[in-house]
Parts: C-alpha cells; sequence; structure tokens
C-alpha cells in the first residue's frame, strides 16, 4: 500500500507538472509541447475544442493502441498522469493569467517544467501518453529505442501545426523539445524513489 501510494503521488505529481508547464506557458503561444500536444493545438484552432480535453482525446486514443503491447496497468496508470495533466492544463489556462508575457520566458520555463513532469512519470513507467504510445510500440516492434521514431513523428505534427497555424512554431518547437528532453534525462537521473525500473518492456 505504501509503494501504491509513493508511485500514485509521483505520478500525479508529474502530471500536474507537465499540465503546468503547457497550459501556463506553452499552448497560450501556440507551441507544442510534442505530437498530441501539436494534434491538441489543431483541435482547439479547428473545432474550438478545449487544449485539455483536446490533449486528453488524443492521449486516450493513442493510448487505447497500448493496450495490447504493454498491459492494463501500463494503461491504467498513463491514464491517471494524462487525465492530471488535463485537469491541469484546463485550471491553469481558465484560472491563473500572466501579466506581460514573454515569449523566450514562456517557452523556457513551459519547457522546464513539462520536461520535469515527463521524467517524474517515466521514472515511474507511466508513458506521458500520446505519440509516445506510438513510439514505444513501433520501438518494441523493431527492438529499437523509441526515441528515433518518437522523433520523427513528433516532427511530423509539428511541421503539420506550423503549415496550418504558424511557421515559427516549428522552431518554438524544436527549442521547447531539445530543453524538455534535457530535463527528462537528468531528472530520470537524479536518486529519488522509483517504483518500478526504467525499462520499457512488452507484456508476456
Amino acid at each position: 500500500m505504501k509503494q501504491f501510494m509513493i508511485k500514485n503521488a509521483l505520478v500525479l505529481t508529474g502530471g500536474a507538472m507537465q499540465g503546468l508547464g503547457m497550459g501556463l506557458f506553452l499552448f497560450p503561444n501556440s507551441i507544442p509541447s510534442g505530437g498530441a500536444g501539436g494534434i491538441a493545438i489543431l483541435l482547439n484552432y479547428w473545432f474550438g475544442i478545449s487544449d485539455g480535453l483536446a490533449l486528453w482525446i488524443v492521449n486516450f486514443s493513442m493510448l487505447l493502441l497500448g493496450v495490447n503491447y504493454f498491459g492494463k496497468r501500463f494503461v491504467l496508470w498513463t491514464i491517471v498522469g494524462i487525465t492530471m495533466t488535463s485537469v491541469s492544463i484546463e485550471f491553469f489556462e481558465q484560472s491563473v493569467s500572466v501579466p506581460d508575457r514573454n515569449l523566450m520566458v514562456d517557452l523556457i520555463l513551459g519547457s522546464v517544467f513539462l520536461g520535469t513532469g515527463i521524467g517524474m512519470l517515466m521514472r515511474q513507467e507511466v508513458s506521458n501518453g500520446g505519440v509516445g504510445v506510438v513510439a514505444l510500440i513501433i520501438a518494441s516492434g523493431r527492438e529499437i529505442l523509441p526515441g528515433k521514431p518518437l522523433f520523427y513523428i513528433n516532427c511530423l505534427v509539428f511541421l503539420i501545426t506550423a503549415m496550418i497555424i504558424d511557421w515559427k512554431i516549428i522552431l518554438l518547437a524544436f527549442a521547447s523539445q531539445w530543453i524538455s528532453t534535457k530535463l527528462v534525462d537528468y531528472v530520470c537521473n537524479l536518486t529519488f524513489h522509483q517504483a518500478y525500473t526504467l525499462g520499457w518492456r512488452k507484456k508476456p
């Protein structure tokens, strides 16, 4: 029970920090946080769906693809994480305002919170959802690391988002990805509680 409570607290905290970075800093500037974030921005742009709900829809849809590969426990914990992220995005977008926004400050702060949140989730073997699940499926099937397919999928989404909304988005998205992935590596190397090992494994 203690292990469960600690894992639950870390997953919720990681999801909240990810939502803080996206909802308060990145999404108000239409900066995609990744492939799922880019699709969420497009859904908001086309249909007026709120960013938090759009991200949850994208994440949940992608996650359904992963249940046969990684098992129900992986999916349940990831649902907890992505739901917390979406709730946090809704809260920060609707309840917190940032006066005199600065694009570069928002980019850096948003990417730092995003990377820290994702790192906390990954230390608990919980996906941050979205196209990361697709990348893990591809990596599992081809027995490669997930970084390369994730990079290519994100790049494709960034390109489409930039073509539809604004070309400067792709530069901001790449900068955000660089900062946030550095933070993911840093958090994953810290010494603090993790309930399971870091190795992604296909379910038996």
